[in-house]
């Protein structure tokens, strides 16, 4: 049984067993940091293949029904671990417990959606490794100053060290994907809590970039009270310009008078 595969769902399934092998092996604190590995969006299972002696507890999330018959027929050690959901409506800490890891081929759709998923859950998710379209990839692990550097990008590294492992053809993919694919790894700051109020940070990083061609002086007006001062090599830079460190002073800034 070959189960259709679905555009709406963003499926285009990893074949090529030297990427899947590769992807794999990206994993660096599995079994170390955590016994825990949840896969996301399994598909045909070519990933799993190389996941099953990597980790004490594989489990794998796939949101096609029709995918979940062959998945147990083709991992039956791992059977009572494959399970029909959905990993952005899970509760993690209820499901896996205190530690956990996160790979994937992640449909390129909630791609974004996965990555928040992940720092929402940082304090159990050590690491995380994935196949992101190629252009998300970039802009994950850019740092301040680069052209592909956006409100991701200091989402992600606030909490967690990005690196780009390497990229992927469309070849590798059936269907194959309009576009390049890459393999990224994060893996989870030491000091994984700001020093500073993390919802207006967030509000800050997301202000900066949504006019990312303003100054910050100018981007952030609404939020700076006038009598408050902040120091101009901060205020005269854009949001491109400012390392997650310059986020979390002027976090501090603004925070001292909201």
């Amino acid at each position: 049984m070959n189960p259709q595969k679905k555009k709406y769902l963003g499926q285009h399934f990893l074949h090529e067993k030297t990427v899947a092998e590769r992807v794999a092996n990206s994993l660096q604190l599995a079994g170390k940091e955590y016994h825990a590995l949840v896969e996301v969006g399994p598909g045909e299972g070519s990933l799993t293949t190389y996941l099953l002696d990597k980790i004490t507890e594989l489990y794998l999330l796939e949101i096609d029904v029709d995918l979940i018959e062959n998945l147990k027929a083709k991992f039956p050690s791992i059977s009572a671990n494959i399970h029909h959901a959905d990993f952005l409506k899970m509760d993690l800490k209820s499901g896996f417990g205190t530690s956990m890891g996160i790979i994937g081929n992640y449909p390129y759709n909630i791609s974004s959606q996965i990555l928040i998923k992940t720092i929402e859950n940082r304090d159990i998710v050590p690491e995380m490794v994935g196949m992101f379209q190629k252009e998300v990839a970039e802009r994950v692990t850019a740092k301040s100053g680069s052209k592909t550097y956006g409100r991701i990008s200091v989402m992600v590294n606030a909490f967690y060290h990005t690196e780009y492992l390497f990229k992927v053809g469309k070849g590798a993919f059936s269907p194959p994907p309009k576009v390049d694919s890459a393999v990224i790894r994060l893996t989870r700051k030491d000091h994984f809590k700001l020093n500073c109020n993390e919802r207006l940070f967030s509000t800050v990083v997301a202000a900066s970039f949504n006019q990312r061609r303003k100054t910050i002086k100018n981007a952030l007006k609404p939020l700076i009270p006038k009598s408050q001062h902040i120091p101009d090599d901060l205020l005269n830079k854009r949001a491109e310009q400012l390392s997650v460190d310059d986020f979390i002073k002027m976090t501090n800034y603004l925070d001292q008078k909201l």
